[in-house]
Formats: C-alpha cells, sequence, structure tokens
C-alpha cells in the first residue's frame, strides 16, 4: 500500500493524547486521552484488512507469512522493553514487585496481559499506576484480534465471494458495537480489556477499506476536518468517570474512520512534528507508560518535563534502532522461518525468564540479606483474615467466635477489627475469655441508618443489636477508618486531602456517638480505638526503599506526626469534645506507633503493617496493650 501522511499523522494525535493523558500535566489537561487507543484500533484494523484482501486477491496470502510480519515488528521493541524493566526490576523493585512485574511480562509476551488486568483490577484504578506494563493490554487485544481475524477471512473466502464478505463484516461491526455497549453497562472492566467488546473498532477499520468513499479534494478536507473534530471533542469531553468503551467510543472510533476515508494527504497532519511522531508512535507509546509509572513511584514534582521527553526519545531510538531493523525471510520454507524467527526466540527467553521470577517469588531470598528477609516473613495478616471479614451481607449471629468459652467479649468495625480481634483473642485465650469478631470491608459507622446510607447499613444495625441485646457480652472495641470515611480514599501523591463527603460526614459522626452511648448505658465497657496512621503506600515498598537508601531495616519511618495529625484532625478534635461516660475508654495507637516527630512502619525489626494500613499480628498486639482486662 502506498504511504498514507494522514494515517501517519493520525497515529501522532492518538500517541499525543494518549501520553497526555498518563502524565495529566497541569498545564494542558486532556481527561479522555485514553480515548487514542481506540484510534490505533481503527487504524489497525485498516491496514490488517487492506494487507489481507490484497494478498487474498493476488492468491498470495499466507496467514504464518502474516503472522511473521506482524512480528518482526511489533515484539522486537516490546521485548527490548520487557528486557530493560526486568534487569531494573531486580535491582530495584521489592520482591512483591518483581513478582508482578515478571507475571505482567511473561502476559505482555504471550500476548494475554488483557486477560490478566482484567482479573486484577480497572484501568483507571489507583493501583494502575504500579503496573510497569499496563499499557500492553491494548497489543495483546490487537493480536488477539490478528490471530483470529486473517483465519476468519480465508474461511469466508471460500465459501462466499467478495460482496457477500462485507456485508457479513459490516454486520458483525454492527453486533460487536451493541455488545460493547451492552457489557459496558454489566461489566465495564470487561469491556475495557477484553477483545470480544474491543473488535468492533477493528472491524470498522476493515469497513474503511471494504467501503471506499470517493470524494473530491474540497469534500476530502471536510472530511478530515470533521474527524479531527469528532476525536479531539472526545478527548476533551471524556474522562475515566464516564462509561468506557460503551456508546460514548463512537465519537473517537467514528472520527478515525472518517479521516481514512477522506484520504486527504494534505491539511492537519501534514506537518514535520506529526509525521515523526506518528512514525515513531509505536516505540513512544511502549516506553512512555513505564516512564510515567518511574514517576510515579519516585514522586517526582513536575515529572512531565521529563518524562515526555525521555518518552519521545526513547521511542525515536527504538524506532530506528529496533523496530525499523528489517529481518530477512531467507528460507523458503514457511515452517523454518517460524522455527527460526527471532521475535518468536525473544518471547520465549524474555517471556521464560519473567515466568521464573514469578515462580521463584520475585528471588527475595537470592536478592536480599537474612535480616531484610527475616522481616518481610512477617509482613503478613492474621490467619483468620479470609475466613471471618465479610464483604457482602451476612447473618452477623454466625460471625466468628475465638478460643475462650466465656465469650464476653466484641470487636466491632471494618477491616481494621480483623487483626484487633484476633490480638485480642490470643490475649484472652489464658483466662478462658473468648471474642466475637464483627468486621465487615470498608464498612462505615451505620448505626441508626437507613439500608440507603452505607452498603453495610443493615449488617451494621444488626451486628450492634447482637451485641446489645448480649448479655454475655460486657466488653466491646469498636475500630474504624474514620477519616476513609470522612474524606474518602486518599488519591494521586499522597497525603493529597479530598473533600468532606456531605452528607455522610455528619451521619457518620452522629451514628458513631449514638452506638457509643448507648452500649455504655447498658453498662457494657466500650474501647474506642483511635485512628491508625495510615501511610498511602504499601509497608513492602517503605521497607525496600530504606534498606536501598540507608540500608538499614530495624526501623522504617511511614509518615510524620504532623500528617497524621492532620490527615485524623476532624474526628480526633471530635473525640476530644465527646462527653462519652465513665465506662468509655479511648485506645491511642499514637503511643505504640509513633514518637514525638515521626510514625513507623518498622519498629524494632517488628513490621506493624502488612500493607497501607492493616496492622499486622505485632501491630496489633501493641495496640490491645493499652486495653486493661
Amino acid at each position: 500500500m502506498k504511504f498514507r501522511a494522514d494515517i501517519n499523522g493520525l497515529r501522532a494525535l492518538a500517541v499525543i493524547a494518549v501520553v497526555l493523558y498518563h502524565f495529566n500535566p497541569p498545564w494542558i489537561r486532556i481527561p479522555g486521552g485514553f480515548a487514542g487507543v481506540d484510534v490505533f484500533f481503527v487504524i489497525s484494523g485498516f491496514l490488517m484488512t487492506s494487507i489481507i484482501f490484497r494478498g487474498i486477491d493476488n492468491n498470495k496470502f499466507s496467514i504464518i507469512q502474516f503472522y511473521i510480519a506482524r512480528a518482526n515488528r511489533i515484539i522486537p521493541p516490546l521485548m527490548v522493553v520487557c528486557s530493560v524493566l526486568l534487569i531494573l526490576g531486580w535491582f530495584y523493585l521489592t520482591p512483591v514487585d518483581y513478582r508482578i512485574l515478571g507475571k505482567h511480562i511473561a502476559g505482555s509476551s504471550g500476548f494475554i496481559s488483557n486477560i490478566f488486568y482484567f482479573k486484577e483490577s480497572g484501568y483507571f484504578d489507583a493501583t494502575s499506576h504500579e503496573k510497569w506494563l499496563l499499557h500492553t493490554w491494548s497489543l495483546s487485544v490487537e493480536w488477539q484480534f490478528y490471530i483470529i481475524y486473517p483465519i476468519l477471512l480465508v474461511i469466508l473466502k471460500k465459501i462466499l465471494n467478495f460482496n457477500s464478505i462485507k456485508r457479513v463484516l459490516l454486520i458483525v461491526t454492527g453486533c460487536g458495537f451493541l455488545f460493547n455497549v451492552y457489557v459496558s453497562y454489566q461489566n465495564p472492566t470487561y469491556s475495557y480489556f477484553l477483545l470480544p467488546a474491543r473488535g468492533w473498532e477493528m472491524l470498522l477499520g476493515g469497513l474503511a477499506y471494504l467501503y471506499p468513499i470517493q470524494l473530491n479534494e474540497k469534500n476530502q478536507k471536510y472530511c478530515q476536518w470533521l474527524g479531527v473534530m469528532l476525536i479531539i471533542a472526545a478527548y476533551s469531553t471524556m474522562s475515566e468517570k464516564d462509561m468506557w468503551p460503551g456508546y460514548l467510543s463512537l465519537m473517537p472510533v467514528e472520527g478515525a474512520f472518517l479521516i481514512i476515508v477522506a484520504n486527504y494527504q494534505g491539511g492537519f497532519f501534514n506537518n514535520a512534528v506529526f509525521q515523526r511522531l506518528g512514525t515513531w508512535s509505536y516505540s513512544i507509546y511502549l516506553w512512555h507508560w513505564p516512564i510515567v509509572v518511574v514517576g510515579y513511584y519516585l514522586s517526582i514534582p513536575f515529572f512531565e518535563f521529563i518524562g515526555i521527553p525521555v518518552s519521545i526519545v526513547l521511542g525515536y531510538l527504538s524506532y530506528t534502532y529496533i523496530e525499523n531493523r528489517k529481518v530477512a525471510l531467507k528460507s523458503p520454507s514457511l515452517l523454518r522461518q517460524l522455527t527460526m524467527s527471532k521475535p518468536l526466540w525473544l518471547i520465549i527467553i524474555v517471556g521464560g525468564a519473567a515466568a521464573i521470577v514469578f515462580k521463584n517469588n520475585g528471588f527475595a531470598i537470592d536478592r536480599f540479606p537474612v535480616s531484610v528477609n527475616n522481616i518481610v516473613k512477617d509482613i503478613k495478616s492474621t490467619p483468620n483474615r479470609v475466613n471471618c471479614h465479610i464483604y457482602d451481607y451476612q447473618d452477623p449471629t454466625k460471625a466468628c467466635e475465638y478460643y475462650g468459652h466465656d465469650i464476653n467479649w466484641a470487636v466491632l468495625g471494618d477491616s481494621h477489627a480483623i487483626s484487633i480481634s484476633y490480638a485480642l483473642a490470643q490475649r484472652l485465650k489464658a483466662t478462658d475469655q473468648g471474642v466475637k469478631h464483627f468486621s465487615f470491608a470498608g464498612c462505615i459507622p451505620s448505626y441508626g441508618k437507613g439500608n440507603d446510607f452505607s452498603s453495610c447499613s443493615r449488617w451494621y444495625n444488626e451486628a450492634a443489636d447482637y451485641i446489645l441485646q448480649n448479655k454475655q457480652i460486657q466488653n466491646v472495641v469498636l475500630i474504624h477508618r474514620y477519616s476513609a470515611g470522612l474524606y474518602g480514599e486518599n488519591g494521586g501523591i499522597y497525603p493529597r486531602l479530598s473533600h468532606k463527603k456531605m452528607p455522610e460526614y455528619a451521619g457518620i459522626l452522629t451514628s458513631f456517638d449514638a452506638l457509643v452511648l448507648k452500649l455504655a448505658k447498658t453498662k457494657k465497657n466500650v474501647y474506642v480505638i483511635k485512628p491508625k496512621p495510615e501511610m498511602g503506600r504499601s509497608i513492602s515498598k517503605l521497607f525496600y526503599e530504606n534498606y536501598w537508601v540507608s540500608n538499614t531495616v530495624n526501623d522504617v519511618k511511614s509518615v510524620s506526626l504532623a500528617y497524621y495529625q492532620q490527615r485524623n484532625k476532624d474526628i480526633l478534635r471530635h473525640f476530644q469534645q465527646a462527653h462519652y461516660p465513665s465506662n468509655v475508654h479511648f485506645i491511642d495507637p499514637i503511643k505504640e506507633f509513633c514518637d514525638g516527630r515521626n510514625c513507623y512502619a518498622i519498629q524494632d525489626s517488628q513490621p506493624l503493617y502488612y500493607d497501607a494500613h492493616h496492622a499486622t499480628q505485632q501491630g496489633a498486639d501493641k495496640i490491645v496493650s493499652q486495653i486493661v482486662m
């Protein structure tokens, strides 16, 4: 096919949007820049359809040669990126992160990474910035399309004529779009990552080849500009809050379709910047996301001024010295071409090495000294987390009971109640006293509130009533992530605080007070655990970073005491001003977790957390030690 400057420029328009969206510079906001991937899909569909149909028409099309040609261009740059990450990860990633990187590299090498990410979390989740190869999900979707599409067309060619094949593809494209809309409502993560919901975008690109439109130069220009405006409108008006891809994706996809069918070689895209960026676009796309993750890990201010130029330079170098290198197909034997394919061997070597990293749990024992590994093995949750914690409504009367026959203690709260319950039960074990454990993931205080107040309101009220009515239970421990309920989770670079959530803000405090006072009125001893410091980053990252910087592991700081007080100022002030009866006692984790200036993730070689805010057994023991039996 003759080189088309408009398609090359369209690639630039796509990669610019994706890069700016991911770096998110404050001087130019592109909230819908992720739609650049949809534009890439349309381009791929058009080019692949043209290659396949021209080969079929000339009786020269070979599925194996098609695969080899795609592999020669796509795989070497990808494997170089994966190799660099694998090498650098050995020196700079925690065992947990290195193990996950190994899994993701293996998935990217086998072009199934989109399936991995679909099972893990959504594309827009906060944890996405910790996944070095998240962007390869789109390459996996394309490769899955490349594998299925030519086989489908070759089969159709044997039973249908050209016009019938065109009609079949037109119908399949329409059905694919409708399926995408349906699945986007039912399962947004599925629709984002998986081929069945994305295939219509590539098929529509194919229709641009199969249904060409003859326009005069003036109308070509108008058609191209309409396509450009649709794409820019999508970049400007869409955001991660919108259901995507869904019906909204029709805007950038249709824009790309119009630009391709316009076939106008002048105008908007006819400039050196767009042409260069378009030529380097695949390699820029490959390198930019790992650079974004570096900035996230190191929390470098104004990182876009470093990251964007570095991404472009690496993209240029990758295109010039890797992507653009021609791989000769010397043997007339297709089988020999396949078995001697350098891309195939790159996949086997790099993907195999990554699989070994994953299987060996990031080589924690081999990469770090015994003193480090001894601490790491204690970074774990309490044994009862899986069996006794709930994420949806369950009858609270069936809550777990621990050890003693005299169940006169109860712990009520969110997931932070898990380790506290277990630590308390361990301490009471010798006295034959037992604990009943009530915990619901992410549950905010909801006593006296209707079911529309929170997802756990029904459970919370039933659990509280059970405790109130149970005369055997004489001691109640209450624990919540109060500030998470008041402010929401921390977003972006910790410790940026979001606004108070109204009307939940007042409701949480009044609900909590109502429960405390009612429990106290029944003569039960009530122990209110004040907020525990939350680190915003996993203890593993803090621990290994501290080790790499200072080569010490015994004591690792988390956040400053000043930040803890700022983060929790409202709930701490509320507790200070509360007029609770004398049988209500406050337990202050700060006494155990902080000194006069800093709070700690690890003290005296003991990890206090196993993630960013949940306590380990050791951390919970310290808190429970304040409870007077």
